[in-house]
């Protein structure tokens, strides 16, 4: 076996191998670095799981980029080459943008299972460039692009894998090429997903009706579903064809992180022994916070994460409160989740056009100021690779105590968001940040009730996804207080991202 040059433990190494063997027979061999087209057949499902640090991102950009030397086209979901009989195709996926964003920050070019459900439709004479870039086609020219604005195109497309992103570069707007989006209609080839334990049942036969092939990545240690009963998807796939990663290689470096999520395991752990042990850690790295107090300068961009409805409302209003927010308004800066889309049937286009740039159920999203319609936003979408939309918005923003929210813009259809400087533990799977706050009560309430999901106590499942969301520092919030902000809230942080924004709008009478 010809791996690539990077050190693999033994299980990583055996379940390289199957993969290899697996794909091989699919008519990717990649040993040999060559493709040939697909065999019929029904295609086949093989899972990876393992828990935080186990390696298996690393392996999932190890399979991708062999298989892309050996000759597999990778389809990114803002661009897809014409297809042909002898090409075969990968997508890299991920459930929501922020998890896709954790993956391309790691090098993997990932986008979303909901964005490959969609196809763009390119302007022709700009769909030129396209094929150009993804080196289908000569080097075009266009009218009113100078050679110098197509080598800046080219040198970020060579950087980043985005079209949308390098036709940004060279000055043009998303309107100029994109005219629209369209359900895809013809299947895909492979499919790697990744953060797979958050794939539902029909999520998951959606994918099995696009990717005749499709390899899963995910920890079964986390929380299952909602209404699924704590079943996962790797529970449909067949033994043989199941992984398991059991080194946990981000240990051997010392993680306090990573030890303290792999010490829930411990059967007889209980809850207070495991905050001591959380005590224990903090005075001894400084990644470990035993926190007083939530603090609320995290907040605008690294929600609280709790268990409880109620808690998630109450620092919602200390979080506005603190930062003099008014009740008929949003500040610049504040953070929402997007709770769905309310379209009617006939505006399905709109629709598209909203998912595809990202504003989906639980994307992340930052207010950056009223749009130029009244009831219209102006939104940084977190992760998402072309993040600025200006959009049709319903904002909700819960009181507590209070059934109905009150709602400080409002169009009269569009994307609805809900405040989010606080999100439940099941909301924040599949997303990271360098900094995490855990609400502890909120666990400690959980460990009273004395609820199993899984075979496993339901404090210990919320705990371990709560903590693994934190990539270099754990704060563990110990008290129902909350620090006052060091300054107001701003979106200068947000103020590099280099795309055009795109004005996603929905008029009377469109069809």
């Amino acid at each position: 076996m010809t791996l690539p040059a990077v050190t693999y433990s033994h299980d990583q190494a055996d379940a390289y191998d199957r993969i290899t063997e697996a794909l091989r027979a699919d008519g990717v061999d990649l040993e040999a670095s060559e493709v040939s087209p697909p065999s019929a057949g029904k295609g086949q499902v093989l899972a990876v799981t393992g828990k935080a640090g186990s390696g298996k991102t690393l392996l999932l950009s190890a399979i991708s980029r062999a298989a892309q030397e050996s000759g597999v086209t990778l389809i990114s979901g803002d661009y897809e080459p014409k297809k042909t009989r002898e090409r075969r195709t990968l997508a890299i996926l991920a459930p929501t943008n922020k998890a896709a964003s954790v993956l391309r920050l790691r090098g993997v070019p990932a986008t979303t299972i909901h964005r490959i459900l969609y196809t763009p439709v390119y302007d022709p004479e700009y769909e030129r460039i396209a094929e150009w870039l993804a080196g289908e086609g000569e080097r075009p020219q266009i009218e009113g692009l100078s050679d110098a604005a197509l080598d800046r195109a080219l040198a970020f497309y060579q950087t980043n894998k985005s079209v949308p992103g390098a036709l940004a570069t060279a000055g043009l707007r998303g309107s100029d090429f994109i005219t629209g989006w369209k359900r895809r209609d013809d299947p895909l080839d492979m499919g790697l997903i990744d953060e797979a334990s958050m794939l539902d049942d029909k999520q998951f036969d959606d994918l099995r009706e696009i990717f005749p092939t499709l390899l899963l990545f995910g920890d079964p240690a986390q929380l299952a579903p909602v209404g699924q009963s704590g079943r996962m998807v790797f529970d449909r796939v067949a033994a043989p064809n199941l992984m398991y990663l059991d080194r946990v290689h981000r240990q051997d470096a010392g993680n306090p992180i990573i030890d303290l999520a792999h010490a829930l395991a411990d059967p007889a752990l209980g809850f207070e022994d495991f905050e001591q042990m959380i005590e224990d850690k903090a005075r001894a790295d400084e990644r470990v916070v035993w926190s007083q107090r939530v603090e609320v300068d995290l907040m605008a961009r690294s929600p609280v994460l709790v268990w409880r409805n109620a808690t998630r409302i109450r620092l919602i209003h200390a979080f506005r409160a603190v930062h003099g927010a008014p009740l008929d308004a949003l500040l610049p800066g504040e953070p929402l989740v997007c709770d769905g889309i309310e379209l009617p049937a006939k505006h399905r286009k709109k629709r598209l056009d909203l998912e595809a740039r990202g504003l989906i159920k639980g994307a992340q999203v930052v207010y950056l100021g009223p749009g130029s319609k009244p009831g219209f936003s102006k939104l940084h979408v977190v992760g998402a690779e072309s993040p600025r939309v200006s959009a049709a918005s319903i904002v909700k923003i819960e009181k507590p105590d209070e059934e109905e929210p009150f709602i400080p813009y409002a169009a009269r259809m569009g994307a609805t968001f809900l405040h989010g400087a606080a999100v439940t533990i099941h909301k924040a799977q599949g997303s990271q940040w360098p900094d995490v706050q855990v609400f502890a009560p909120d666990l400690y309430a959980a460990a009273r009730v004395g609820r199993v999901e899984a075979g496993q106590p339901l404090w210990k499942r919320l705990a371990y996804v709560a903590i693994t969301r934190a990539e270099t520092r754990l704060l563990w919030v110990v008290r129902n207080r909350l620090a006052k902000p060091s300054a107001p809230l701003g979106v200068a942080d947000l103020m590099a991202a280099p795309t055009a924004p795109l004005e996603l709008t929905v008029e009377d009478g469109d069809a």
